[in-house]
């Protein structure tokens, strides 16, 4: 069959006078193929940081900006409680927990062998859903995430069983938990890229509790303590999200930050301080938005162009995309993009309100930047036996 290949020329006013990108959930299906890596996005200029390993991602178009160890194996330590965090809200979502559901304090989550980080619950207190997130995000709590793990799940084993199956559905492939709050084991490991992924879920799937990650303090039991997350202070467009530190990877750092609405995430292991976790964070995400743009290229069920199709009631189609789509470029190179239409093979009717029909590739100094599915916005049905009779003839010419 036949190939057809269209370039975009309605592309370029886009790309010459880009509009602000605006934040959008993506879903596993209407995420498509973008830059596999970020030498392809930002031509080899990494910023050198302090930290065995970080990762930027731009939320806004899902893209990874720098990636520097990105899949390496760390010990994620109190970034844990995010995928906690995350079963909690999934908890409220599906009504087994209420935000103000009083909770009675199990005893073994106010063990605390180590000197660990809590909220100061005791065995038997009462207290609500609301107060112990903001004891796991705000104060990182240990004693408030086994608190949740246990009334969620009826055991910790059982809720990590869910942390792994929540992890595996969310494309973490380098990350296995085996406990609720981040206590070191040779099997309780993740990595920048698989946590940016987490992250970015938090964002899409629950931004009515993602407020709670931008919180300086929390007071409970008449004891006031503060975020540790330093960025909250340092940078004003900082609202999230989670530190970590364990004596053999060091001190690490979940941030993310928004700016004319469009949400950079950074992940970053093994600095040597909390000073260091904050200010190379902070370096990471500035380097994110002084050296890349951001536009919206297209609005969903915007029509792009029209394709032929046979054997239908209608003999054009139009085609756009169900998702906004937006790019995020090195500073300066929007105008250079360059975008092709590919169709694979004659188009005929039935077509159904999004089937893809093709793919739109986008090319950055001649090599491939993303390409996203290129739908159907209406659907044709199947012609009468006359109109389909004269297709088939012709089709033979074509």
């Amino acid at each position: 069959m036949k190939s057809a290949f269209f370039l975009l020329i309605l592309l370029l006013p886009a790309f010459a006078s880009p509009q602000p990108a605006a934040l959008t959930g993506k879903t596993a299906d209407e995420t498509d193929k973008l830059a596999k890596n970020d030498s392809q996005v930002i031509n080899g200029a990494l910023p050198l940081l302090a930290a065995k390993s970080y990762l930027l991602y731009d939320y806004t178009s899902n893209q990874i900006l720098v990636n520097q160890n990105g899949n390496a194996r760390m010990e994620p330590a109190s970034l844990t409680k995010l995928m906690t965090a995350y079963l909690a809200f999934d908890a409220l979502k599906h009504g087994t927990l209420s935000a103000y559901q009083s909770l009675s304090v199990p005893a073994a989550a106010t063990r605390n062998p180590g000197g660990e980080p809590r909220m100061l619950l005791k065995a038997g207190q009462s207290v609500t859903v609301d107060e112990l997130l903001h004891g796991l995000i705000v104060q990182s709590g240990n004693d408030a995430a086994i608190s949740l793990a246990l009334n969620i799940a009826g055991s910790e084993a059982g809720f990590v069983g869910q942390m792994n199956k929540e992890a595996k559905r969310l494309g973490m492939i380098n990350t296995h938990f085996t406990n609720p709050v981040g206590q070191p084991d040779a099997q309780h490991y993740s990595t920048a890229s698989d946590l940016a992924l987490l992250a970015a879920a938090i964002v899409r799937d629950y931004q009515q509790h993602y407020p709670l990650f931008s919180l300086r303090e929390y007071t409970f039991n008449n004891v006031t303590q503060a975020n540790l997350n330093r960025l909250l202070w340092l940078d004003p467009y900082v609202d999230g999200m989670k530190t970590g530190h364990t004596e053999t990877t060091g001190f690490s750092l979940v941030g993310s930050a928004k700016r004319d609405n469009r949400r950079l995430i950074s992940v970053l292991f093994g600095a040597e301080s909390d000073r260091l976790r904050a200010s190379e964070s902070q370096k990471l995400l500035n380097f994110g938005f002084q050296n890349f743009d951001a536009a919206r290229l297209y609005l969903k069920n915007q029509p792009i162009t029209t394709i032929r199709i046979w054997k239908g009631t209608e003999s054009q189609i139009k085609v756009g995309f169900r998702q906004d789509i937006f790019l995020t470029v090195p500073k300066g190179k929007l105008p250079q993009l360059k975008a092709k239409l590919v169709t694979s093979q004659t188009v005929l009717a039935p077509v159904s309100s999004g089937q893809q029909l093709g793919l739109l590739k986008l090319t950055l100094d001649g090599k491939p930047v993303a390409e996203f599915s290129l739908v159907a916005l209406d659907s044709v049905p199947l012609a009468n036996v006359f109109t389909r009779g004269w297709d088939n003839m012709r089709l033979l010419f074509e």
